[in-house]
């Protein structure tokens, strides 16, 4: 009897055990490996199938790219000795993986519009329509997430008639057409802002390019003539893409927080005596903080895609401009090397947005 009874408290101690390691919690650092694994894997995926993208571009689209670099009045003999320095005699799989040997090199191919290196082109242009993007995204954040909680707070009132109209014209109205609007009346009429370009010719290379972005590099060599030059130049263009982007943020955050004001939460809140303000700024905005961000970085990608007509209306010298060039001019190495650099943007904003969600959220973690 006695042997019996140790032998069942054994097998219960046993059991116990196992099960003790089987509900384990994971080790933190097991468990960050794993998260990061399947990140990289993530990227990795991606960032292929973006490559792929772009290569079925110059290989699928009607323009030749032998004759974009040779021009239409060539030689057979020369049209085929470039046609095999390309590589296009080759299988589409072994074009496919020079193509990602080349791209992991930094070699994004020459551009047969300027006749120099993709890689030196974007490093010089791409910080002007970052510069213009991060300015607008400032505008409407500033502006578009203030008018969206108070249409919310004051649902049915003239500022929630008032934000809708405003988030209504910005999704219907041509950005291009506004561009031409506000150029006719600020600068060919009242003269309050600056005409094409970054910066009036007078002003050109003086400051010299440290970070590319002019405002930044004015502001350090304190060059404040080129700085508040530069600033009349940029502003217009910039409020046009911050009205815009104003439009999505101020409709969403009005959304996101007429959800949260009908949670029990809130009625608790309110119920417990405290003011609106703290209701909602230090109660349901912590709530939305990571909804908010998820917009943000879908907002900053659609800015440098409306930068495309904005550049070109505004004739900024930046990527928008740079790829419209490169169709023009059927230059497919520009278009190519554009479209993955913009690619390349989305996959970093996502990658910070997570990194974001992690701060503003525990739970996440």
């Amino acid at each position: 009897m006695a042997s019996a009874d140790l032998t069942s408290k054994r097998e219960s101690s046993r059991r116990s055990t196992e099960g003790g390691f089987a509900d384990a919690a994971p080790h933190p650092l097991m468990s960050l490996l794993r998260r990061l694994a399947g990140r990289a894997v993530a990227v990795v995926t991606t960032l292929l199938g973006l490559l792929f993208l772009t290569f079925s571009m110059g290989r699928l689209l009607p323009a030749d790219p032998v004759l974009a670099i040779t021009g239409a009045e060539v030689s057979k003999e020369v049209y085929d000795r470039v046609y095999n320095e390309l590589g296009l005699g080759q299988p589409v799989w072994m074009q496919f993986l020079a193509y990602v040997g080349k791209i992991a090199t930094g070699d994004l191919g020459t551009s047969a519009t300027t006749g120099q290196p993709i890689l030196t082109d974007l490093l010089t242009i791409f910080p002007a329509t970052i510069e213009l993007a991060v300015i607008a995204m400032i505008i409407g954040a500033i502006i578009g997430v203030p008018l969206g909680i108070t249409a919310a707070v004051r649902r049915g009132t003239i500022i929630d008639h008032v934000a809708r109209i405003i988030a209504l014209a910005g999704h219907s109205i041509p950005i291009f057409w506004t561009g031409l609007m506000a150029l006719f009346i600020f600068y060919a009429k009242l003269k309050l802002v600056g005409a094409s370009g970054r910066i009036d010719v007078f002003y050109e290379g003086l400051v010299t390019p440290v970070t590319g972005f002019l405002l930044i590099d004015a502001a350090i060599e304190q060059q404040w003539d080129v700085f508040h030059n530069a600033l009349g130049h940029i502003i217009l263009p910039a409020a046009i893409l911050g009205y815009y982007s104003v439009a999505y943020i101020s409709r969403m955050s009005r959304s996101f927080m007429l959800e949260q004001l009908s949670q029990e939460y809130i009625i608790t809140a309110r119920a417990k005596g405290l003011g609106t303000r703290k209701v909602v700024w230090r109660h349901a905005f912590k709530n939305i903080r990571v909804q908010l961000l998820t917009i943000m970085a879908l907002t900053f990608g659609g800015l440098l895609e409306g930068a495309v007509l904005i550049e070109t209306v505004f004739g900024w010298p930046g990527l928008g401009q740079y790829l419209t060039r490169g169709l023009q001019m059927n230059d497919m190495n520009v278009v190519m090397g554009s479209v993955l650099t913009i690619g390349a943007v989305f996959l970093t904003i996502n990658i910070l947005s997570d990194f974001l969600y992690r701060i503003l959220d525990p739970r996440t973690r």
